[in-house]
C-alpha cells in the first residue's frame, strides 16, 4: 500500500493515466491525494473528472480555484471565461453527480499518521494546523449545505485582503477561500497580494511567498500544495512540497509518494 499526491491535473487525462501507470497505481490498495484544480484549461476536463469519480473511493481531493469556479458556473453564478474548457462538463448528463461529489470535498486535508497536510494554494502564516482545519471546515459546511450559492456567489474578489477574527459572513468565507485556493504571496501578517503570478523571486515589496515566511505557525508541518506552476516544483523550503509542475502549460505532471518522498513525473503536451 502506498499514498501518492499529485499536483494540478487541469483536465490533462493522458498525462494522469501515464503517471498512474508509471507508479503502478492499484486502487484496491493504494491511495491518491489530489492537490486541487483537477479540471479546466486542459483538453479533457469531462473525461478527467469522470475518470476520477470512478476512483473516488481511493481518492482524497482538496478543491482548487478552478474546481470552485466550475461549480459556480454550474449554478449560474459565474460565466465561463474565454480560456475555460468546461463546455462538455456543463452539458454532460452526469454533471449533477460530478458537481455533488466535488462539493463534498475539503479545502485542507491532514493525515496525522503520514504526517502530511495538503491544500491547493497555501496556508497563511498566522494560522496553526488546528486553525486551518477549523476554518476550512467553515467553508466546507456552506459548500455542502442546501445553499452552496451563498459561498459560490460571494467568493470572488480580493478583499478583505487579510484575516481578522471578527470577520463575518461572506467576507469571512471569501478570505478563507482565497488563502486556501488562490494565495501565492502574502505579508508576514497574512495580507494577501493576489495579482502577481510569477516565480518566487518576483515578490512585490512587503510580500513574500507564503511558505518562506520565518514566523509561520506551521513551519514544522509537512505541507503539499499545487496552484503555483511558476515554481516548477521547487519551493526550496523545508517541509514544503510544491507539486504544480505546469502540466497544462506543457510541463510535467508530478506525483510524490508520501511514504518515502520519492517523486515521479510524466511529460505533458501543451
Amino acid at each position: 500500500m502506498a499514498t501518492y499526491a499529485i499536483g494540478d491535473i487541469q483536465g490533462c487525462l493522458e498525462p494522469l493515466q501515464c503517471l498512474l501507470k508509471k507508479i503502478n497505481f492499484n486502487p484496491a490498495k493504494d491511495k491518491l491525494w489530489l492537490a486541487g484544480d483537477v479540471i479546466n484549461r486542459g483538453p479533457d476536463s469531462l473525461a478527467t473528472l469522470r475518470f476520477l469519480y470512478k476512483l473516488r473511493d481511493s481518492i482524497t481531493l482538496v478543491l482548487g480555484n478552478h474546481d470552485l469556479h466550475f461549480i459556480a458556473v454550474y449554478y449560474g453564478l459565474r460565466k465561463a471565461g474565454k480560456n475555460d474548457t468546461l463546455d462538455q462538463l456543463l452539458i454532460a448528463p452526469d454533471r449533477a453527480d460530478l458537481v455533488y461529489w466535488l462539493r463534498q470535498q475539503s479545502l485542507v486535508h491532514h493525515d496525522a499518521t503520514l504526517g502530511f497536510t495538503m491544500v491547493h494554494a497555501g496556508i497563511p502564516p498566522q494560522w496553526s494546523l488546528e486553525q486551518a482545519l477549523m476554518r476550512s471546515r467553515e467553508v466546507e459546511q456552506v459548500l455542502q449545505s442546501n445553499v452552496p450559492e451563498y459561498l459560490l456567489g460571494n467568493m470572488y474578489g480580493n478583499f478583505p485582503a487579510r484575516w481578522h477574527d471578527d470577520l463575518q459572513g461572506a467576507e469571512r468565507l471569501r478570505v478563507i477561500t482565497n488563502y486556501f485556493t488562490r494565495m501565492r504571496f502574502c505579508s508576514a501578517e497574512g495580507e494577501l497580494e493576489l495579482q502577481t503570478k510569477e516565480s518566487a523571486d518576483a515578490a512585490p515589496i512587503g510580500f513574500a511567498p507564503w511558505f518562506s515566511l520565518a514566523g509561520r505557525k506551521m513551519r514544522n508541518e509537512k505541507i503539499i500544495f499545487g496552484h503555483w506552476a511558476a515554481l516548477e516544483g521547487r519551493a526550496n523550503t523545508k517541509n514544503i512540497y510544491a507539486l504544480d509542475t505546469g502540466c497544462v502549460w506543457g510541463g510535467e505532471l508530478t506525483a510524490l509518494r508520501l511514504e518515502d518522498e520519492m517523486l515521479f513525473s510524466c511529460h505533458c503536451m501543451a
